[in-house]
């Protein structure tokens, strides 16, 4: 009796062909005839597990997603505080490690790049944003929180720490040798903290009554 097919080994192998070739090349260089001799296979077993080209990018974003969220999962681990969770995510994203993976790097900048021309290819981009977004905003919510500051502007701050990232991601890919090496998660961090020690108390804090003290009969 014939052997079933190995569809999800055929799949990762495919997207992980997608990677590197668009990593070097861009998505309009990634041919099914590049992927598939990147990728170690026929081209017809391209189209027999994906029905074009898009849903194979589909398929790239989600894998490249979760390889981002696992990286902050790993780091926040071992965080106690809110503020080390927000490092961790930091770290995940822009300092180096065994994990770091420098295709993956380059294959999100040329999707975001063929975002910008193509209107389906940005809106899969945009829903990864959106949940990049929805993270960053829960993690500097409980920062504030949890340092009795005031939750304000979270929607301008994450939004500019997500633009920080995505430029370094850039500059990593296209111009590694411009920029100090290392730099980009101390200098997140930095800001970071910046941001939250700027912040004032809280009104709940602010509004504490100090404790009077009892004046001695004369």
């Amino acid at each position: 009796m014939p052997r079933k097919p190995n569809t999800e080994l055929r799949r990762r192998q495919i997207i992980e062909g997608l990677l590197k070739t668009m990593a070097v090349h861009g998505y309009a260089g990634a041919t099914i005839q590049a992927v598939a001799a990147a990728s170690g296979l026929a081209p017809g077993l391209l189209h027999y597990h994906f029905h074009d080209k898009r849903e194979m990018l589909v398929a790239l974003v989600d894998q490249l997603v979760a390889y981002a969220q696992h990286r902050y999962e790993v780091r926040a681990n071992s965080a106690t505080t809110p503020r080390e969770r927000l490092r961790a995510y930091i770290d995940a994203r822009l300092a180096y490690g065994e994990d770091a993976n420098p295709d993956a790097v380059a294959a999100w900048v040329m999707i975001g790049a063929e975002a910008v021309r193509d209107a389906e290819v940005r809106e899969i981009y945009r829903r990864a944003a959106e949940r990049e977004l929805a993270l960053l905003q829960r993690l500097l919510k409980a920062c504030l929180v949890h340092e009795g500051k005031r939750v304000r502007r979270l929607n301008h701050v994450a939004a500019g720490l997500l633009a920080y990232v995505e430029g370094c991601f850039m500059l990593a890919a296209n111009a590694r040798d411009l920029v100090p090496r290392g730099f980009a998660a101390e200098m997140a961090a930095e800001w970071v903290d910046r941001y939250i020690a700027q912040e004032a108390a809280s009104a709940r804090v602010a509004a504490r009554p100090t404790p009077s003290r009892r004046r001695s009969a004369p």
